[in-house]
């Protein structure tokens, strides 16, 4: 069978399934002309935020559209507002490769989760690929082969139950959101040091126990080097800061270098 080319839905969804290493990039900013440059840099995705991001459904449809573009070797993910068959369903009819589905905490959710990705008799997806159509699917089956589900582990409960969890039939992965589990394991603050070990503990469970399931295992990064440092741990993909963080460090640095000191507010 041909390989999908790169930079595909489906290139991308028998990547992320046969655990290949997959690095991406997250967008919080409704910047799509921004999000089209990034997609051309050579990552294998750029996730959009649609939960904590600053990008309503149009700007959601307006980035994916740009991701999409001559020049991208990405596919568009969408980290979803919810666990809920309404706002992933219009990720996906915008376009979306694939979903990222915020706290997960039970086998239940993860059902959940994948039956609001997949068409009956499979899921509950309701039919209207708007623009999806014109890449992904349109046909149900081709849809389900060529769109990805990942469920988010950042609570207490959704560690304790990740065996279950990526257990779960038409699960594709599961995705480490750090700043949340350091802080479900105790952390003061998303950056605490003080639960390191319990922390570290937790990145070792998550993708020791996904690589038994045989699906794939991610993880949000602070720069391209924890990234990097993830992915020799055996975790099979890693994405890296966001848009708005680069903004203000670069902006930052050379407004320093310009003053002539170590560093800019």
């Amino acid at each position: 069978m041909t390989r999908p080319p790169s930079g595909t839905p489906a290139a991308f969804a028998a990547a992320l399934r046969a655990r290949e290493q997959l690095i991406g990039y997250w967008s919080v900013l409704d910047s799509p002309v921004s999000t089209e440059r990034i997609a051309r840099l050579g990552y294998d995705y750029v996730a959009l935020d649609a939960q904590h991001g600053l990008i309503e459904y149009t700007g959601l449809l307006a980035s994916l559209t740009a991701i999409d573009t001559k020049g991208s070797t990405a596919v568009g993910l969408v980290r979803a507002e919810a666990n809920d068959p309404a706002p992933i369903g219009r990720a996906l009819d915008a376009g979306a490769a694939g979903v990222i589905v915020p706290l997960i905490d039970t086998a239940q959710d993860a059902v959940d989760a994948v039956a609001a990705v997949r068409y009956p008799p499979l899921g509950r997806r309701s039919y209207g690929p708007m623009r999806s159509g014109l890449r992904i699917g349109p046909d149900p089956a081709d849809a389900h082969e060529q769109t990805v589900v990942l469920a988010m582990i950042e609570t207490a409960d959704g560690l304790a139950n990740v065996a279950e969890i990526c257990a779960t039939e038409g699960l594709d992965g599961v995705y480490v959101g750090p700043s949340d589990l350091r802080i479900a394991l105790g952390g003061a603050t998303s950056t605490d040091p003080a639960v390191d070990e319990r922390f570290e503990a937790a990145l070792v469970t998550v993708r020791e126990t996904a690589a038994a399931a045989g699906i794939a295992a991610g993880i949000h990064n602070a720069d391209g080097a924890s990234a990097a440092r993830r992915l020799a741990e055996g975790f099979t993909f890693a994405t890296v800061s966001s848009d708005l963080t680069h903004l203000a460090q670069i902006a930052g640095s050379h407004l320093a270098a310009a003053r002539g000191t170590e560093e800019a507010r």
